[in-house]
């Protein structure tokens, strides 16, 4: 847990938003809308929603009527976030590594691939026990990950953006374990040239059912793409896990 980690430093830098800015409240909403009528989410729920960023998605669910809660790591996004704080949405620094709240959430969301973010096997299991341990008995964990099949034989290894003014030169390649991206900001209005790095593990769907099983959930459902098409090995972009706690 050290302040060098990639995603501490690149999630803090304002290109990450410059380049990420088309996945919007509106993406976000959408996704919501989809999962609370699919779940059948009662309103008043408790929901978590970890290594929120900015919080697009845990304003998307407080307006559905949830009582939300947001954390990350980024104090940065969570100071932003803090701008959209209502009677029923709440903020809080925290790394997902350490225990939250024990027993206390309905669901528990983790969107856009905010996780293989670790350099350690017992790092993510200690993730997975974190959102494990914050759900009540029966409640939901909802992850949002990438499919790692189809990732493989779809990486754009290498694109050039403009983007408000900023060029981003991006490279992207994997190896055995690990997706890498590459990403050379040239930000000429400030005279500024920088380099992050993005790196996810590369953790297919039996690998989440061992640390869900570890943790005491069980996998009930798996969805393909945001429209909530079934999961298909390799012919679907993402891989959102719906588990439930059952001891």
């Amino acid at each position: 847990m050290q302040a060098n980690e990639w995603f501490r430093i690149w999630f803090s830098s304002p290109y990450s938003d410059v380049l990420y800015r088309k996945h919007d409240k509106a993406e976000a909403a959408m996704l919501v809308n989809k999962l609370a009528d699919k779940l059948q989410m009662p309103a008043g729920s408790y929901v978590l929603d970890a290594a929120c960023g900015k919080g697009r998605h845990s304003v998307a669910l407080a307006e559905k009527g949830f009582n939300t809660t947001g954390v990350d790591i980024c104090a940065e996004a969570i100071a932003e976030a803090q701008k959209n704080k209502t009677e029923n949405l709440h903020f809080y620094l925290h790394d997902i590594r350490l225990p939250f709240y024990i027993n206390y959430f309905d669901y528990v969301f983790n969107f856009f691939t905010s996780f293989g973010y670790f350099k350690t096997t017992r790092e993510h299991n200690d993730a997975i026990r974190t959102l494990a341990q914050s759900l009540k008995q029966n409640g939901l964990l909802v992850i949002d990950y990438l499919n790692v099949h189809y990732t493989e034989g779809h990486l754009k290894h290498n694109e050039t953006l403009k983007l408000e003014g900023i060029d981003f030169n991006i490279e992207r390649w994997s190896d055995e374990k690990y997706f890498f991206k590459r990403i050379h900001v040239h930000d000429t209005a400030k005279g500024i040239d920088e380099t992050f790095t993005e790196q996810v593990e590369k953790f297919s769907l039996g690998d989440f059912t061992d640390m869900f099983s570890y943790q005491g959930l069980r996998v009930e459902d798996v969805f393909g793409d945001y429209n909530l098409n079934a999961y298909h090995v390799k012919n679907s972009p993402r891989m959102i896990m719906i588990a439930k706690k059952i001891h």
